[in-house]
């Protein structure tokens, strides 16, 4: 009876002990279990990513297809928050617009970039700018279609920002309630002539030298900042502390006048630029867009339930 027993198939020797595959495949099991749910998860937010807390932080509400959810979406978002949950469609056609003012943003991301690869390969010195220059066109890969994207960048940006100017005073965009803004642009364009104006000089070349040389001496003539300006003299301006000398950090146009530039081009213009664009952009979106012509109303727009019933009557 006892040898029956023991030839039982399926019954352990000693049944107190566990099987030791069965035991380590069931401890691998368990300790897998928290990365098979957290696989789960990241699958099922790369199907549905709207419904992640990643995206929920960024967000914030629903983007459901209703008036009101896609008008929250944009007014908590900075980004969207720049331009307004309901735009006059007349007022962004490129007939009217020209899109001149976001080319010339644009442009300025180009020209930044590509001023920033440049920095890497230049030294703002008498004695080693220009060489630089021919190194980098002739040595450095691609390095010639890298100085002259920012150069053609730089005058594209110059004939954009003027049509831009140009496109705001043919529509009368510069009138009430956009007066503050319209000086904003104004000092956007001065600033953007300042950059392409310092940039000339620094691949210190005979165009660049001769550029500066003759707009220094007309800024030599300025009123009262110039020694030969008017009242110039009067208020003490002589060619050693006029506006000539502060521009050119001494008489000539040497060493000093391409430090100078070289900072101001790539510093200190750059980050008053910057500043005047967030206001203008906030500006923009503060003052009701872009304005246009008077708003246009589709029949299937108007709500006739909240019209006056003599409206309605003449309607037909």
């Amino acid at each position: 009876m006892a040898d029956e027993q023991q030839n039982i198939p399926g019954q352990d020797e000693n049944p107190g002990e566990p099987k030791p595959a069965a035991g380590l495949l069931d401890r691998v099991k368990v300790e897998l279990e928290p990365f098979k749910v957290k696989l789960d998860q990241d699958i099922k937010a790369l199907k549905q990513p709207e419904k992640t807390q990643l995206y929920k932080s960024v967000f914030r509400v629903k983007h459901d297809e209703t008036p009101r959810s896609r008008s929250l979406g944009v007014i908590s978002n900075v980004f969207l928050h720049l331009h307004p949950a309901r735009i006059n469609r007349d007022a962004v056609r490129y007939s009217y617009t020209w899109g001149m003012g976001g080319i010339s943003f644009y442009l300025f991301i180009v020209l930044t970039f590509t001023g920033i690869l440049l920095m890497f390969y230049y030294h703002p010195s008498k004695i080693q700018a220009f060489r630089d220059v021919l190194y980098l066109e002739h040595d450095v890969p691609f390095g010639k279609l890298l100085r002259n994207m920012h150069r053609w960048g730089a005058h594209l940006m110059i004939i954009t920002v003027w049509l831009h100017m140009f496109r705001v005073y043919l529509t009368g965009s510069y009138k009430k309630p956009r007066e503050f803004n319209w000086c904003v642009g104004v000092i956007l364009l001065v600033l953007t002539q300042l950059l392409s104006f310092t940039g000339y000089l620094l691949p210190d070349d005979q165009l660049g030298f001769w550029a500066v040389t003759v707009g220094t001496n007309m800024a030599r003539a300025s009123p009262m900042l110039g020694s030969e300006g008017p009242l110039g003299p009067e208020m003490g301006m002589t060619p050693f502390n006029d506006v000539r000398f502060a521009l050119l950090g001494g008489s000539i146009v040497d060493s000093n006048a391409l430090l100078r530039a070289y900072i101001w081009h790539c510093v200190a213009i750059p980050v008053v630029v910057s500043t005047f664009l967030v206001v203008h952009f906030w500006r923009v979106r503060k003052d009701g867009g872009i304005s246009g012509p008077s708003p246009v109303m589709l029949e299937k727009e108007i709500r006739w339930d909240r019209l006056d019933e003599s409206t309605v009557k003449g309607r037909g």
